[in-house]
């Protein structure tokens, strides 16, 4: 069934900033924390291969000093092995902490990727409405994956380069604390730079993420809609668009690039003119024999080594922003609500064939009215069919029922119990649904039908596939039941579908039964088996029938009709016929003079020969009909 859209609410579209203080805490309360051991273990390493850095640079004073400049072949000896020590350690240590690093990011960004899932496929459908599939696909893989990567610089940054850098300036001030007062003089100078810097950046990558997702849209829609853009010429149209949009995410990621890249270039002039300070007021203390060459190259390899650490901790600053703008989307997708909720003390599910009200209900979708104080009842084990125009709410009906959407007025009830009463899972578990798209997945035939369970017999599973008439073609399929039905089941023609769907509804055995325009997408011949399946189906069950064709409704039981979201009549088909008004209007305007017809959706069917004692038309009766469209 097709659900209407309902409020444009789009929270994680949001233009509002979260702090970084809150994405972090959410962060690390959420998925961080409980790989603390790891973290630990990896950050002692981290420390490990930092100190590294300030050793090696310590290491050159005695090199050049004792070796190089005295020729002291012992300590020779005892410095060679130093350096294989400290090369050693710091492989060593790099290796342990990249691989516990990859463990917990890996791990953490799948547990996001399946709460996210989780949080994404309990929203009701009117959160699915607002929020365009490649939006949501953009969110669960690219925004996550960015993050994944950030957290783990920014760990790397906090243990590992935070480290070295405090390590080999601890190095630089040991040999003069104010050769690295002069290098460090600029520092002050680039914090409000960078301040602007982060905003700039944090921009940027918010609208990048935007154009991301719009992107993914894109290649949704073109590919799930790839063969009406073939019949309509329009590839040229959607590149153009697709082109369009590309161009735009390009530029917003080269200024995001720009802004961070920035900063670890301003950091590298800041410590170029330092260094250049250094060498004109060290140099002339080195020419004057105040300091020694190895205490200047000590300090040079010092200051040298902390570069790196000190660009890629600069750089961390930008890679937040533009992982903060991913995080603060995805924690808004995470607190977004979800309306439609189990109680907390459901009542149990109503036993046997359970009967269906509604009751004074009124349902608005925005601004939008769809059903004005509806009253309605569908009696136990009989066929009750909706009839009317479309947008007349017919559809509404069955989501209230499985309550995809609740009302803002009146009751739905089984039985005596309201829907809302239930648990969810209880209520849905009472309805198989079989609507006119047979939508199926990309796997085999088998999975199709069974949905995962894993409780169904052989015996059970043959009888679905004989009554379904699925049997006629499955000796045809490559693999049998195990044949892949292809994307959305496109392997299999419209008719197979349908069949499909209705075996799998078979196997749910189900009080109560939806059709929705079950057989208005197909050709004569297909209608003709699907129709057998489905009368087969329906046996000895509560059903609900929205048809457009009042052919396949002339059995009904009783038979709604629908206007403005009220009912306008109802009986049985005869009754209805000879009380004239909206059906008998209706159905002489498909039946006309008992020959062929042409229904509401386009489709040529042919009248049996019984159907040539209706009436034929009054001279007033399309007149009546177009009165009641144009009201």
């Amino acid at each position: 069934m097709s659900f209407d859209a309902l409020q444009p609410g789009n929270p994680i579209m949001s233009n509002e900033h979260t702090s970084s203080r809150e994405l972090l805490g959410w962060l690390w309360r959420g998925y961080l924390r409980q790989y603390m051991g790891l973290l630990g273990i990896a950050v002692i390493f981290m420390l490990v291969e930092g100190a590294t850095m300030g050793a090696l640079g310590y290491m050159m004073q005695p090199m050049f000093d004792l070796v190089f400049v005295a020729g002291n072949t012992t300590a020779l000896f005892w410095v060679s092995l130093a350096f294989l020590a400290i090369f050693s350690l710091r492989g060593i240590s790099s290796v342990t902490q990249k691989v516990l690093l990859s463990k917990v990011s890996q791990t953490s960004a799948a547990g996001l990727r399946k709460d996210m899932l989780a949080r994404l496929i309990r929203q009701d459908p009117s959160f699915h409405q607002s929020h365009a599939p490649g939006l949501l696909l953009q969110r669960v893989q690219s925004d996550v994956g960015a993050i994944n990567a950030v957290w783990q610089a920014m760990i790397t940054g906090a243990g590992r380069d935070l480290v070295a850098l405090i390590a080999v300036l601890s190095v630089a001030v040991s040999i003069d604390w104010r050769w690295t007062a002069i290098l460090l003089i600029g520092v002050p100078g680039l914090l409000l730079p960078i301040s602007l810097l982060q905003k700039y950046v944090r921009r940027r990558a918010s609208e990048a993420r935007d154009l991301g997702a719009t992107l993914a849209t894109r290649l949704d829609e073109i590919f799930h809609g790839i063969v009406p853009i073939k019949l309509n010429s329009l590839e040229e149209y959607q590149l153009k668009r697709f082109s369009d949009h590309t161009d735009n995410f390009v530029k917003a990621e080269v200024k995001s690039a720009f802004g961070t890249s920035a900063i670890s270039g301003m950091t590298d002039i800041m410590a170029g003119v330092g260094f250049m300070a250094v060498l004109l007021y060290g140099g002339s203390e080195i020419i004057a024999g105040e300091k020694s060459v190895g205490q200047f190259m000590s300090f040079f390899t010092s200051i040298g080594l902390s570069f790196e650490p000190m660009r890629r901790l600069a750089n961390i600053s930008g890679i937040w922003q533009a992982a903060a703008a991913a995080l603060e989307r995805i924690k808004a997708l995470m607190d977004a609500p979800i309306l439609l909720t189990s109680p907390e003390n459901p009542k149990p599910a109503p036993k046997g064939l359970p009967g269906i009200h509604l009751k004074d209900v009124n349902l608005n979708y925005g601004e939008a009215e769809i059903l004005r104080g509806l009253t309605l009842d569908a009696e136990a084990g009989k066929t009750t069919a909706l009839v009317g125009a479309s947008g007349a709410g017919k559809s509404t009906i069955f989501n209230l029922l499985t309550r995809m959407v609740d009302p803002q007025v009146g009751t739905v009830q089984i039985n005596d119990t309201s829907v809302a009463d239930l648990a969810t899972k209880d209520l849905r578990g009472m309805f198989s649904v079989v609507t006119q798209e047979g939508l199926l997945f990309d796997e085999t035939l088998r999975e199709n039908i069974v949905l995962g369970r894993t409780d169904v017999s052989d015996e059970a599973l043959a009888k679905a596939l004989e009554d379904s008439h699925v049997a006629d073609f499955l000796e045809k399929l490559p693999d049998g039941l195990e044949t892949l039905v292809g994307p959305r089941g496109s392997a299999l023609s419209g008719g197979q579908r349908q069949r499909v769907v209705i075996a799998r509804a078979l196997l749910r055995d189900t009080p109560v039964l939806l059709l929705d325009e079950a057989t208005s997408a197909l050709d004569a011949q297909s209608e003709k088996v699907v129709q057998q399946a489905l009368d087969s189906l329906a046996g000895g069950r509560t059903t609900l029938v929205i048809a457009h064709r009042l052919s396949t409704v002339r059995n009904a039981d009783k038979i709604i009709v629908m206007e403005r979201g009220q009912v306008a009549d109802q009986g049985t088909h005869q009754e209805l016929i000879e009380r004239g008004g909206i059906y008998a209007d209706l159905y002489r305007l498909q039946f006309q003079d008992g020959k062929t017809l042409l229904d509401p959706k386009g489709i040529a069917a042919q009248l049996p020969t019984a159907q040539a004692q209706v009436q034929t038309a009054q001279s007033g009766w399309f007149r009546r009909l177009l009165t009641r469209i144009m009201s």
